[in-house]
């Protein structure tokens, strides 16, 4: 494909004069890698944290590359052509969603602190029920008919995001539902995206180690309104957060289509909830139409989720009676308040990925109206992140639960017990237990009738990070094994 039909067309106003001679270079493969370029390739010089694209310049060049992008004019020579742009990310995905080209018909994506995953399942699982071949991108991979890849970054890479989307095309997906993270979105990952919807879940504490503050996050998290989705688009907003009505604006001032969801909804107006503890009932209004939904999931925060999700199913074409119906057949996302077993006496044993302070909050709130005994709670904070957060979760913790096992998450290149201890600092009457292992086996054997435990943090990861080496890691596989041995 040639440069000018990659990024010509599309960038006229951040590209620096393209001449005839550079628009018709043949472009056989897209990298911001140096190391993967091949002959022919287009080589995008990105700046980041860590490293400057553009001292690679000379190294992609070397291996073949056959037209550079950067943010500026290389100080030397350079003997290919090169295009200065003024967004060299936005750039990166505009090429790869013009050079892989195919998408499925119909994508969405979902953005906030958390639900997103679940919310992402869910319209698959929504879709599929109404007869369409749906897909789900996001933390725990790829999930499409016949193909189940477990994954670990939210929204992938231009470059892998749009090939995978031709892949999913190519296989016969129409529908597709994916995750929108901060950094994805700050970072231009989506644009190139045609979604038809995009949602809403809520915002808390997170990423403080990339935005400088709150207010920064959440306008990274609005490029998704006022950046990617296209005008007139579906915007599916959960009405009830504390930051619902920014979310609200920003939509709007991004001319969108807005859809309320909630207690507080117009377009899904939530009316009552019933808590069991393996299901809740659920009233919810859609226009003049009333339906009890029994929705196979526990904890209030799944109610939101799943009203996002059946939003985002309606605003793209499922009748309101469809996904009503396949709300009550729902399966919880991979490490999301699942249930993964429970001792002789009943004691219920959950892991979630909770390790941010709101999404502790709710997964310890969520479980408290079906808990008759004790709530016990083993987590930790991960290493080279937010360090803020710790003692807001050690409070959250020992506020919210009866029992708190601190241990350890994945403490990356920090000291472990340098993280604990901070957790502990407002972790009144907590127990510490670095060995994560241990940590579970110590709350199992204290479970007794009526409790529930919450393994908390990690979620459906199958590693621990410490230091530079991830070692193989589950929380289910761990709790398994100590319910096994009561």
């Amino acid at each position: 494909m040639k440069i000018k039909d990659l990024i010509g067309k599309d960038f006229p106003e951040i590209v620096s004069q393209l001449s005839p001679a550079a628009g018709e270079t043949e472009i056989v493969a897209i990298t911001a890698d140096s190391r993967q370029v091949v002959p022919g390739a287009l080589f995008v010089a990105l700046s980041g944290s860590k490293a400057d694209g553009r001292g690679f310049i000379d190294d992609a060049v070397a291996r073949g590359a056959a037209a550079v992008v950067t943010g500026s004019e290389p100080a030397g020579g350079v003997s290919v052509p090169v295009l200065v742009a003024s967004v060299p990310r936005r750039v990166l995905a505009i090429a790869a969603a013009n050079f892989y080209g195919r998408q499925p018909q119909t994508m969405v994506a979902v953005t906030g602190t958390a639900g997103k995953t679940s919310v992402a399942s869910f319209a698959r699982q929504i879709w599929a029920h109404a007869g369409f071949a749906a897909a789900m991108i996001g933390t725990t991979g790829v999930i499409a008919p016949g193909r189940n890849d477990y994954g670990s970054l939210t929204t992938p890479d231009p470059v892998s995001l749009h090939k995978l989307l031709a892949e999913l095309a190519d296989a016969g997906v129409t529908h597709a539902a994916m995750e929108a993270s901060s950094h994805g979105l700050d970072q231009n990952r989506l644009d190139g995206v045609r979604l038809a919807a995009a949602g809403f879940t809520n915002l808390g504490r997170d990423h403080m180690d990339y935005h400088p503050t709150v207010e920064d996050y959440m306008a990274a998290k609005m490029r998704l309104f006022d950046g990617v989705l296209p005008k007139g688009s579906p915007a599916v907003i959960f009405s009830d957060d504390a930051w619902s009505a920014q979310a609200i604006a920003a939509a709007k001032a991004g001319g969108q289509e807005v859809l309320t969801v909630g207690r507080k909804g117009d377009y899904l107006s939530l009316k009552r909830v019933e808590h069991f503890r393996h299901k809740q009932i659920a009233e919810i209004h859609v226009g003049d139409e009333i339906f009890e939904v029994h929705v196979p999931l526990a904890g209030d925060f799944q109610i939101s989720n799943t009203l996002v999700a059946a939003g985002l199913a309606m605003a793209t074409g499922v009748s309101a009676k469809a996904t009503m119906a396949a709300l009550e057949k729902l399966q919880g996302a991979s490490g999301r308040l699942e249930l993964v077993g429970h001792t002789k006496d009943g004691a219920l044993a959950y892991v979630d990925y909770a390790h941010k302070p709101d999404a502790l909050e709710n997964v310890l709130a969520s479980v408290r109206p079906f808990t008759t005994g004790r709530i016990i709670v083993v987590f930790g904070c991960g290493g080279d992140r937010d360090k803020g957060k710790r003692p807001i979760m050690g409070e959250i913790a020992t506020r919210l639960a009866d029992i708190v096992i601190v241990t350890d998450d994945n403490p990356r290149s920090e000291v472990p017990e340098v993280i604990r201890s901070e957790i502990m600092a407002a972790a009144e009457g907590a127990t510490e237990i670095g060995d994560r292992s241990e940590a579970i086996n110590a709350a199992v054997a204290m479970l007794r009738s009526g409790d529930t435990l919450i393994v908390a943090g990690k979620g459906h990861e199958e590693g621990q990070t410490v230091g530079s080496v991830t070692l193989p890691f589950s929380d289910h596989a761990e709790l398994r094994k100590a319910l096994g041995g009561q």
